[in-house]
C-alpha cells in the first residue's frame, strides 16, 4: 500500500481549465480529486452503470441533476445515481474544490446529452 496526495497522485486537465488528481484508480472504483476555476463548467452527460458521490471540499459546487439544481457548499455531498443526467459547475468567483467517487469506474460509461447545457437554469 501506498500513502497518496494530491501532489503525487496522477494529474489531468479537463474542460481546458479544470484540473483532477486520481487518487485511487481501480476498475471497481475510482477517487479523483478535482478542482474547477470560477464561472467553468463540464458537459452535462450521464453514466450507464456508475453510481457517483460528489463531495465539495471548499467552495461552491452547482450541480444540475435532471433539471434540479442543487448548491453544495464546502463539506457537503450529492449521490448521482446511474443513469442520471448531471452537470456539475461553478457559478461562483473562486474556485472549487471537490471529490468525486464512482463505483465503478466512468471509464467507457460516459454518455454526453445532445441538448445544450444553455437551456438549462
Amino acid at each position: 500500500m501506498t500513502v497518496i496526495s494530491r501532489e503525487t497522485a496522477e494529474h489531468y486537465t479537463w474542460g481546458d481549465v479544470c484540473d483532477g488528481w486520481h487518487l485511487l484508480k481501480r476498475q471497481d472504483m475510482s477517487i479523483i480529486h478535482e478542482r474547477m476555476p470560477a464561472d467553468s463548467k463540464e458537459v452535462r452527460h450521464y453514466h450507464t452503470t456508475s453510481r457517483q458521490f460528489f463531495f465539495v471540499l471548499s467552495g461552491v459546487l452547482t450541480m444540475e441533476l435532471e433539471g434540479k439544481i442543487h448548491s453544495l457548499p464546502a463539506h457537503h455531498g450529492l449521490e448521482i445515481p446511474p443513469g442520471e443526467k448531471h452537470q456539475a459547475q461553478n457559478r461562483s468567483a473562486s474556485d472549487v474544490e471537490f471529490m468525486v467517487i464512482s463505483h465503478p469506474t466512468t471509464r467507457g460509461d460516459r454518455m454526453d446529452c445532445e441538448e445544450p447545457s444553455s437551456r438549462l437554469p
